[in-house]
């Protein structure tokens, strides 16, 4: 997991997915840890305040199939645009996992998911049985 002093070499990889708003809903899962809680919990808060997204718990241990501490942030399509580019900006080096909510958990957190900054294995385990269907949709 990257902090807030560790560059951002992997920004712009092309084996990593970047974010593209092809569905209604979204969360972004912003990981931190003990010494960036209150970078993230500042990020999370602005963006609430700035874009009108729901703000989630800040969740100091690893809940469902994230390995790292988060904060989730909700929103839908219309934000989408707006809302990516400037968590991208204003990250400093906290690692984001951005994918859709369309009723499949697992393939929401793989086929479609995408990152901003260094991606994580997250625990599929968690999430349930594999998906009969996992490709992207539109």
């Amino acid at each position: 997991m990257a902090t807030s002093d560790s560059s951002d070499r992997n920004q712009n990889r092309a084996d990593v997915a970047r974010p593209r708003n092809l569905h209604a809903r979204y969360h972004a899962h912003v990981y931190f840890d003990a010494s960036t809680i209150a970078q993230a919990r500042e990020l999370c808060a602005q963006a609430a305040a700035s874009f009108g997204v729901a703000m989630g718990r800040v969740h100091e241990k690893p809940v469902g199939p994230h390995p790292h501490w988060s904060c989730q942030l909700t929103f839908d399509s219309t934000q989408f645009d707006r809302l990516i580019p400037w968590l991208d900006r204003q990250r400093g080096g906290l690692d984001i996992l951005v994918h859709p909510t369309t009723g499949d958990a697992l393939a929401d957190h793989t086929t479609h998911a995408s990152w901003l900054g260094e991606p994580a294995e997250l625990n599929l385990a968690r999430l349930g049985a594999p998906s009969a269907d996992a490709r992207p949709t539109r």
